[in-house]
Formats: structure tokens, C-alpha cells, sequence
């Protein structure tokens, strides 16, 4: 029997450890400063507890609770206390999944008689994790066979059912199964001590004494298995980090962000709104927020037309043979509206895309090389069928308008086309104010991708190419790209550091194959042009959503819906008032007259909660001497006695496009 086993490091050096010795003990030898930190260890790429035994010649990684993976394990191993403390304050209640997420965690439950949690009850159960923590319960694997599972988990139909999915290797098996269940002929489940198991991979920290620094956050509802026709369960969220400030730093972000939140915004500044009515997901604009889409469509058009961009135009509804050839019905159904049937049975859909309109458009008359590049650009409005639980204000939306376009053209072209519309796209996020951004290259999906392994890898070349050629940092997404071919896509950093997908861009061999697209090229024979898909905004509605949280709802000058509100002073500076108002709106600006029928300072006041760009205050030194007082938003002093010419050049400058 050998008297050592050796283990790799990540840095190459080796380590020496006597026979059964685990991943803990080599964290020991390491430091004591990394033992106290480690929560679980990579072996080999995968993750196991600190407690399993080392293989001799492994490769080991000791994970610390300040990563990312580490914070993964804080957060699954919290879920688990959580599950523990609700079935001990309600003897019988059922328990389901309970993964970690980004920044948290959450467990699924059915209480027993159709309880409910309330607000009190989220006091009560943190108060009872807090107690499990503090008893220091060992979390301890075991391994069983499939009917030992069952058993164990008799009074469980959630779980019993995850087995089955699981061991039966079930391809419609919820995603989070294969993270909480092990497949094969034993399953892993875990103790902390002796009150609580659960059905679950791993891996998880030593015991419970090394968490603490959680918070339960809400409750929600959520079908098992996100099936609106199973069982609604009450999903409770919490969030879990390494340290107090680590903590407290995260719910200070919540914070921030439950300020910037468009939804709320939207309604403080009346610019939309979300009627019942109407249905989820279906935004009704407001004047003000009217003016806002209306100035991004503007904008939009000035810059595809500077571009050399071709406007078109294309239906709202089509017949299913068009979505049929175009592969979206069969891969895309799911969220497409149902169709409706007229002309003696003919099945018509609202469109999920406009693609296929423009490759019709292409394909209207035959092509030369001389024609190409073709780039047809459209404010498409497309209709998505998403879940009633997802659709969130303007970010998740069922009716949304794309700022789509296709570029048809040659293969030796494709490169440049890439490049340039990459430039475009950040031109574009940097005059809205967002210029902190990386690129997102997604790859080939498993087992719906049309086309060869030889094409995909083509298409995948030339957009990284294109990304490092304007100077991106790029991030792989494997299996993340559409059926049809590989994309990138922009993602930008907001104020408060998330992370948003914007731009796309998707390199298409297929589509001009499915619809036997032509040019005729400089050797008089035909040929087969490349497709590429692109957006800018991705849609106007979600880019919007994003610009308000990013800037808090302090839109740029251009883009404010009021730009400039003029107070008199009193009664007697009115006169003086409508004509610097009508001043400023005979140069193109979007003014408010705001008369004095409420003191001075609660109109400012207003004003300023309204993110109004340029409060004028005018007085009788003002009407005087042809001046005005200038309240810039983000500036605490005002400027007095301003020449009306001088703010005018202001504004213009800043607030015209």
C-alpha cells in the first residue's frame, strides 16, 4: 500500500499527503488562513466537499467562500437550512428545489392545509435558521440506491418525482433536477445532522456554523416544474455572502436598484403604464413617454440612413407557410402567439421576427453583386408569447418594437459588414450614455442547429474575428446561439454594475439555403449571399427600460421628454415668462410654462423630481434686464442672470439631434 498520495495544485506544484487524506486537509498544509476560508474543492474540475478523501494524482483547487463558485456552495448549503426551518415550524410541509442563483437562493414549498407565508412568517423562519446555524449541524453525504431514496423520501412527492425524472435519465427532466440530483444507479443525499435531508449533488460546507450572512427577501409564486398546469408552490427567495459587509454591500445594491427601477419610474414620471386591461406583458405610452420612443425611432432612422440603411416595412400578421419555411415554427413555437384561422381555415400568425419579411423583400426580384451589400432596416413591432410570471415592465414584454435589420451579402464581404456593424453598435450605446460593455459570443446549440459543423465554425470565426477587431473583451456562451447560427451580443455595465444584453448580432448560413436566396455575381453565375442579423437596441421597449435604471430616470438632455420648464415668480412676471417661452420653443426645445398659482420652491421642487433638465426661474430683475435664473439638473446652485441668447446656444447644443 502506498505511504503518500500525491496531488497537482492550479500553479503545477505538487503535494504529498498521507493515504485517505481529503481536500480539507490539504487546505490545512496550504495555510491556515485558507483552511478557515475554504468551503468546497475543485478535483479534477468538479466540485466536492472539503470531507471527501483525495485520488491519488488529482488535480485540486481549494474553493474559498469569496468566489464564485464558493458563493455558489454558501448559497445552495443556506437553501438547505431554509428548508430545514420551515419544516420544523410546519410539521408535514412538502419541499421541492431549492438551487442557488445569481446573488442568492431560493426553496420551493406546499404547506400543509393551503397555508401561506406571510411577511411575519419570513421573521419567524430566519429566527429558526439563525438557531440551526448556531447549533453547528455537520452536513454529511450519503449515497443510496434508487428505492432507498423513494423510501426515504415517501412523504415527499416532489422529491420522489425528481428521482424518477432523474433516474429514469428522463431528457424532459427540469434542469434544476440534474443540479439537485445525482444520475445513475446511486443518488447523493445530505444531513445536516440528524433533523433535516435532502435529495442533492453537492457539493456543501463542512456545517452550518460557517454561514450567517443571509437575508430573506420575498415570497413569491411558482409552479413546480414551471408548468402552469401542475401545483403552485410558494417560492422564498434569500441571499447569502461570504462576510456582514459583503452582505450589506449587496442589499445596499438592491437598494439602489429598487430607486432606479423603470416600473417605478415610469409611473413617477408618467411615461407609461401597464394596464389590466390590456393584458401582461402589452405597454400603454403615455404623451410623455411617447416623445421619448418617438426621439429613440428618430434617432434610430438618422443613423441606418447615415449607415446606408433602406427602410421597409412588413405586415403584423402572416401565414403559418412563411414561419414554416423559416424553421420558427418549429423551433420557435413555444413562444409564438396561438394562430388565428381565417380565409376558410388558413392558420395566420402574429410574427415573433421579421426576418423572414425582409428575406421575401430580397427575394422580390433577382440580384447583382453590385447590389450587395443589401441592408434593409425596419422598426418591426413582433409579438412573443412569454409566460405571465416572466414578463417584467419594459425589459420582458410580450408586443416589443425591434430596431431589426438584415444584411444580405457576399462571403469576401462579410468580414467588414461584421466589423462595421459592431462599430455601429457602440456608437450608437455611447450617444445613449453607455459605454462600459463586453461581447457575449454564443455558440452552436446542442441538438436543434440547422446547417454543418464545418459552417458554424466558419461563422463563429468571423464574428470573434469582428469582436477583437473593434477592440472587445469577449466572453464564450456555449450552445447560447440560434438555430440558425452563432451570434455576439453586446453587454453593457450599468450605473450600478449589472450586467444587460443589448446589441446582437447573428451570422446566418441557413436562412438564404431555406429560401433559395440568389445574386448573380461578376461571373455571371449565380450565388448564394450570407445573411446577417442584427439589432442595436434589441428592442426599443427593453433599451428604454434599461436607460432609465442606468440613468435613474435623468434622461439626456436630447432625449428628456420636457427639456426646459420656465416659473415666474409671481403673477406679474407671466408675461415675461410666455415669451422666454416661446422663445425656446420656436428654437426646437420642449418647454412647460409653469405659472405661479403654488409658491416658488414646491414648483423647483416638482420640477426637479420630474428630471427636468433646465428649471427657469424668472423674476422682475430678470424681465429687466433679459435674463433668466438657470437650476441645472445635477447642479445644487443655481446660476443667476443668465443672457436668454447664451442659455438658448446652451440648449440647443445639448438638447437638439
Amino acid at each position: 500500500m502506498s505511504k503518500s498520495l500525491t496531488v497537482t495544485l492550479p500553479d503545477g506544484s505538487r503535494r504529498s499527503l498521507p493515504p485517505g487524506s481529503s481536500a480539507m486537509d490539504l487546505a490545512a498544509t496550504l495555510g491556515r488562513r485558507l483552511a478557515a476560508d475554504a468551503v468546497a474543492a475543485a478535483v479534477d474540475g468538479q466540485l466536492v466537499d472539503l470531507s471527501r478523501p483525495l485520488p491519488d494524482g488529482a488535480t485540486v483547487a481549494i474553493v474559498t467562500a469569496d468566489s464564485d463558485e464558493g458563493r455558489a456552495v454558501l448559497r445552495h448549503s443556506t437553501a438547505h437550512v431554509l428548508a430545514q426551518a420551515v419544516c420544523t415550524l410546519w410539521p408535514g410541509a412538502r419541499y421541492a428545489l431549492g438551487p442557488a442563483i445569481a446573488d442568492g437562493f431560493y426553496y420551493d414549498f406546499e404547506l400543509p392545509d393551503g397555508a401561506r407565508f406571510s411577511d411575519d412568517d419570513l421573521v419567524r423562519i430566519e429566527a429558526e435558521m439563525r438557531r440551526i446555524i448556531a447549533e453547528d449541524q455537520p452536513f454529511t453525504r450519503e449515497e443510496l440506491d434508487p428505492e432507498q431514496a423513494r423510501a426515504l423520501f415517501a412523504d415527499q412527492p416532489y422529491k420522489r418525482e425528481v428521482i424518477d425524472a432523474v433516474t429514469a435519465g428522463d431528457p424532459s427532466a427540469p434542469p434544476e433536477a440534474a443540479a439537485d440530483a445525482q444520475a445513475g444507479e446511486r443518488l447523493s443525499v445530505y444531513r445536516n445532522g440528524s433533523a433535516f435531508v435532502d435529495l442533492c449533488r453537492g457539493p456543501h460546507v463542512p456545517s452550518t456554523g460557517r454561514l450567517g450572512h443571509f437575508a430573506l427577501q420575498r415570497v413569491a409564486g411558482a409552479y413546480w416544474r414551471g408548468d402552469e398546469h401542475r401545483p403552485q408552490l410558494q417560492r422564498v427567495y434569500g441571499t447569502a455572502w461570504e462576510s456582514a459587509e459583503a452582505l450589506q454591500a449587496h442589499l445596499d445594491r438592491l437598494a439602489e436598484a429598487e430607486r432606479r427601477d423603470h416600473r417605478r419610474l415610469g409611473q413617477e414620471l408618467d411615461l407609461f403604464s401597464f394596464p389590466a386591461e390590456v393584458g401582461p406583458g402589452l405597454v400603454l405610452f403615455h404623451p410623455r413617454g411617447g416623445t421619448v420612443r418617438r426621439l429613440m425611432e428618430e434617432d434610430a432612422r438618422r443613423t441606418h440612413e447615415r449607415a446606408g440603411y433602406h427602410m421597409v416595412y412588413s405586415p403584423h400578421v402572416t401565414k403559418q407557410d412563411l414561419f414554416a419555411r423559416s424553421g420558427h415554427l418549429e423551433t420557435f413555437a413555444e413562444s409564438m402567439y396561438p394562430p388565428m384561422e381565417l380565409d376558410e381555415g388558413q392558420r395566420y400568425y402574429l410574427k415573433p421576427m421579421n426576418c423572414p419579411f425582409h428575406i421575401l423583400v430580397y427575394r422580390s426580384r433577382q440580384r447583382s453583386y453590385r447590389e450587395l451589400p443589401l441592408r434593409l432596416f425596419e422598426l418591426g413591432t413582433v409579438y412573443r408569447y412569454e409566460k405571465s410570471g416572466v414578463v417584467h415592465g419594459l425589459t420582458r414584454v410580450r408586443g416589443m418594437t425591434q430596431d431589426d435589420a438584415h444584411v444580405f451579402c457576399t462571403r469576401e464581404q462579410m468580414a467588414g459588414e461584421l466589423e462595421g456593424i459592431l462599430r455601429l453598435a457602440l456608437g450608437t450605446l455611447r450617444d445613449y450614455g453607455l459605454a462600459d460593455f463586453y461581447v457575449e459570443l454564443s455558440t452552436r446549440p446542442e441538438g436543434k442547429a440547422l446547417g454543418t459543423d464545418q459552417e458554424w465554425e466558419e461563422a463563429t470565426a468571423a464574428l470573434a474575428a469582428a469582436a477583437s477587431a473593434v477592440g472587445l473583451e469577449t466572453v464564450l456562451d456555449e450552445g447560447g446561439g440560434a438555430f440558425y447560427g452563432p451570434k455576439v451580443s453586446v453587454q453593457v455595465r450599468d450605473a450600478i454594475g449589472r450586467h444587460w444584453q443589448v446589441s446582437t448580432v447573428q451570422l446566418d448560413f441557413q436562412l438564404p439555403r431555406r429560401f433559395e436566396l440568389e445574386y448573380v455575381g461578376p461571373d455571371n453565375a449565380r450565388h448564394r449571399p450570407v445573411m446577417i442579423h442584427r439589432a442595436l437596441f434589441g428592442s426599443v421597449e427593453r433599451f428604454l427600460g434599461i436607460l432609465l435604471e442606468h440613468t435613474a430616470g435623468h434622461l439626456p438632455t436630447w432625449l428628456a421628454p420636457v427639456q426646459a420648464a420656465v416659473l415666474p415668480v409671481r403673477d406679474d412676471h407671466q408675461g415675461y415668462a410666455e415669451r422666454v417661452h416661446s422663445t425656446l420653443a420656436g428654437a426646437g426645445i420642449r418647454v412647460e410654462l409653469d405659472p405661479a398659482t403654488e409658491p416658488l420652491g414646491a414648483r423647483i421642487r416638482r420640477r426637479r423630481l420630474e428630471r427636468v433638465p433646465y428649471v427657469l426661474v424668472v423674476g422682475q430683475q430678470d424681465q429687466e434686464a433679459g435674463t433668466v435664473g438657470v437650476n441645472r439638473r445635477g447642479v445644487e446652485q443655481p446660476e443667476r442672470d443668465v443672457p436668454l441668447d447664451r442659455l438658448l446656444d446652451e440648449l440647443v447644443e445639448e438638447g437638439l439631434r
